[in-house]
C-alpha cells in the first residue's frame, strides 16, 4: 500500500519562499520585502511587497535612500507588511505573518492592530535600530511570538 511522500516541505517554508517570491515584484532599487499573511487554518489571506501607493507610477517619486525626507523614498514607500494587510481578502485575526524582513515600529503597529499572533522572519538585519527595537518591544507587550525562519535542509 502506498503512504503519502515523506520529503515535502513544511508550511513555514512554503510560505517563506512565497514571500520571497512576492518580495520580486518590488521595484525598490535597493531593497525588496516580501510578506505573506495566512489564517490559523494555513491558508493565505493577504501578500504584499514594498512599493508606491495605488495609482502611482515606479519613476513618480525618489528612489533615493539620502537627502531630505521628501527627496527619498522613505517618505513614500509602503512596507510589504502593511500592503499584505491592505491586501488582505479575509480576517488576519489569530493568523501569521511570514516577513523577508523583521518589522519596523510602523508595520508592527499594524501587525498588531489587525490580530495577527505571530511574526515569522528571515532577516534581522536592522535589529540594532531605534525603530526595530520599538517594534520588539511592542509585540513583546501585545503578547505577538516571534520567531526567526530557519531552513531546514
Amino acid at each position: 500500500m502506498l503512504g503519502p511522500r515523506e520529503n515535502h516541505i513544511s508550511w513555514d517554508e512554503c510560505f517563506m519562499r512565497i514571500s520571497f517570491t512576492i518580495a520580486e515584484r518590488s521595484k525598490d532599487p535597493s531593497t525588496q520585502a516580501g510578506a505573506v499573511i495566512v489564517n490559523p487554518e494555513n491558508v493565505v489571506v493577504g501578500m504584499g511587497y514594498n512599493g508606491w501607493p495605488r495609482g502611482i507610477e515606479s519613476n513618480d517619486l525618489p528612489w533615493d535612500r539620502e537627502g531630505s525626507l521628501e527627496d527619498t523614498k522613505y517618505a513614500y514607500v509602503c512596507h510589504a507588511e502593511e500592503n499584505a494587510v491592505y491586501n488582505s481578502n479575509n480576517s488576519t485575526k489569530g493568523g501569521k505573518i511570514y516577513c523577508t524582513l523583521f518589522p519596523c515600529n510602523e508595520c508592527a503597529k499594524t501587525i498588531i492592530q489587525n490580530g495577527i499572533k505571530e511574526v515569522i522572519y528571515d532577516s534581522d538585519k536592522y535589529g540594532e535600530t531605534p525603530a526595530t527595537r520599538a517594534s520588539k518591544k511592542m509585540f513583546k507587550l501585545a503578547g505577538v511570538t516571534l520567531r526567526q525562519y530557519s531552513c531546514k535542509k
